[in-house]
């Protein structure tokens, strides 16, 4: 088996900050990346010094500020935001609750932003995080308009339980995805984290297809959906008109 090269193990360091992680230990990124110790601490010192990764007073690492740009330049995911932006910013003035927008990658949900304030309840998603596509609203909206192949595929592998209420009953969910289809919403109660709700919604790009979901979470205790599905739903189809705009 051929050796890995100087690039190849600069890509595993790179690999080890999965979604999620914030800040890694030289052993963790070690690890991850399959380095020997010393190996990694030359070549991540490298990094650091070129500004793609970020040394922290406890001697943690996070992605730097280089890398981070590079990051930002992903066409379709910047172009998304950037003209969802005007539109999450209303909801979220006028709910002053969570405001997420999310793309389905490798099975999963792809945050790519996020709009909350000091009193929105408090939730796991983030931006450039992953979370699974059948405890979420979101995830339910992208799942519910994905390709037949991609929905058995997921409901056929693992459907983890994050609460007590996620469902993971693959034939419950098959009749959840089914309702989403039909109604265009898809609501949540605690499946992800326990005191929340959402209520998520399709965006439609160039000939109706489905490219992302935007969703409200909320308290599950005071939550007015009466009052959330309408404002984001039509905040949806605002986005939706200004993406199918793009191709004419």
């Amino acid at each position: 088996m051929r050796a890995p090269t100087v690039t190849g193990k600069v890509m595993a360091i790179l690999g080890a900050f999965l979604p999620g992680d914030v800040r890694l230990t030289l052993t963790e990124i070690c690890r991850r990346a399959d380095l020997p110790l010393a190996t990694g601490h030359r070549l991540v010192g490298e990094l650091v010094g070129g500004d793609f990764l970020e040394r922290l007073p406890d001697g943690s690492y996070r992605v730097g500020m280089l890398l981070w740009r590079l990051g930002a330049q992903a066409a379709e995911p910047r172009e998304l935001r950037e003209l969802a932006l005007p539109y999450m910013e209303d909801l979220y003035a006028t709910t002053r609750e969570n405001v997420q927008l999310a793309v389905l990658h490798d099975d999963r949900v792809l945050y790519v932003e996020r709009l909350r304030g000091r009193t929105s309840v408090p939730i796991v998603s983030r931006v450039a995080g992953e979370l699974p596509l059948h405890a979420t609203g979101v995830g339910k909206v992208l799942l519910a308009f994905a390709g037949s192949e991609t929905v058995e595929r997921v409901l056929a592998g693992e459907l983890t339980s994050h609460t007590p209420n996620t469902v993971v009953d693959p034939a419950r969910l098959r009749a959840e995805l089914e309702e989403v289809r039909r109604t265009g919403v898809a609501r949540t109660q605690e499946e992800m984290t326990l005191g929340t709700c959402s209520v998520a919604v399709p965006v439609r790009g160039p000939d109706d297809r489905v490219v992302a979901a935007l969703s409200l979470v909320a308290w599950r205790h005071n939550a007015d959906l009466r009052r959330l599905v309408p404002a984001v739903l039509a905040a949806a189809r605002a986005l939706s008109r200004d993406l199918a705009a793009l191709e004419r």
